[in-house]
């Protein structure tokens, strides 16, 4: 540029305003999406320190929190409003909450998973939608959270398929009136065929698309050979929450994000046509919690384009 016409541009305010849309359109270009986490992740550790846990998820570079069910019950020894308190003091926002569909019942032959003391954890009873919905809808209203989550319901038998169906319409209706989004989050159970029908199928068309959204837990899907890409094309917007895990080529053990197997280029690449608008890296009962987490926030950071 000469010198000249530098003096011009200074002169008229023009290499100002040039600088300023220039640094706007790099920030942009480079801006990232906020990165969540979910807090099952940390289940075996977070109530013995709730506080210097999420400290540590910041210091990794998390935004966002979903979290779930703790030993101590409700949410994590907090009121709804005192754990939003804590969590935005730490520069994080508490955007979702997972609830249980139906009261808790282990598989038939399965035992309670050891804790770190290597004993069977001890947990307090939990409330669920079946038995409790308007005032887990009430709790996730108070403490201004955007969503509420449907963790897992059954969906064994066809009796069970229509029993959490109704269980979601009426939750996604309650959820709706107190201003928030109501959604479901998946396992891959439910793509196994029951009675010639594949529950999450019913899911999906008998529940209301707007007051019903998806949480797509894209490890499970894939587990269950099911390409993310053409749900979202299938069901457009409907899947505004995904679950980011990775899994090793067995497809039986879960892995940080970025050393499995699962290739989630193509699924980011999609999140418009999802209606992504947050997601939560997930790694359950790991051996290191933070190892884990930092791990997958590092390859997510450097591979993914959000």
């Amino acid at each position: 540029m000469s010198l000249n016409r530098r003096k011009f541009l200074q002169s008229t305010g023009t290499l100002a305003l040039s600088s300023a849309v220039l640094s706007a359109n790099a920030s942009s270009l480079f801006a990232k999406h906020p990165i969540g986490i979910q807090l099952f992740t940390f289940f075996n550790i977070i109530d013995d320190d709730v506080k210097g846990t999420l400290t540590k998820i910041k210091a990794m570079g998390y935004g966002e929190l979903e979290s779930a069910f703790s030993k101590k019950g409700g949410y994590y020894g907090f009121k709804p409003k005192e754990f939003k308190t804590l969590a935005n003091d730490l520069g994080l926002t508490w955007k979702s909450h997972h609830v249980l569909g139906a009261p808790f019942k282990l598989p038939a032959g399965a035992k309670m998973p050891a804790g770190p003391d290597g004993k069977p954890m001890v947990i307090p009873p939990m409330l669920n939608l079946t038995d409790n919905m308007q005032q887990l809808v009430d709790e996730a209203a108070e403490g201004g959270l955007k969503y509420l989550l449907c963790a897992m319901t059954p969906t064994g038998t066809t009796e069970e398929i229509k029993q959490s169906i109704a269980v979601l319409n009426k939750t996604g209706e309650a959820a709706a009136k107190a201003g928030l989004q109501f959604a479901y989050h998946n396992h891959d159970m439910e793509f196994k065929a029951v009675d010639g029908s594949v529950p999450y199928d019913l899911l999906l068309s008998e529940t209301d698309p707007k007051k019903v959204k998806m949480e797509l837990d894209l490890a499970w899907a894939m587990k269950a050979g099911k390409n993310p890409v053409e749900l979202f094309k299938a069901h457009p917007g409907r899947f505004p929450l995904w679950h980011v895990k990775d899994l090793d080529a067995s497809r039986e053990n879960i892995m940080p994000v970025g050393s499995g197997t699962l290739d989630f280029k193509p699924v980011f690449a999609a999140a418009s046509i999802a209606g992504m608008q947050s997601f939560f890296v997930e790694h359950d009962m790991p051996k290191d919690a933070f190892a884990s987490a930092a791990a997958s926030i590092q390859y997510i950071n450097k591979n993914i384009n959000i």
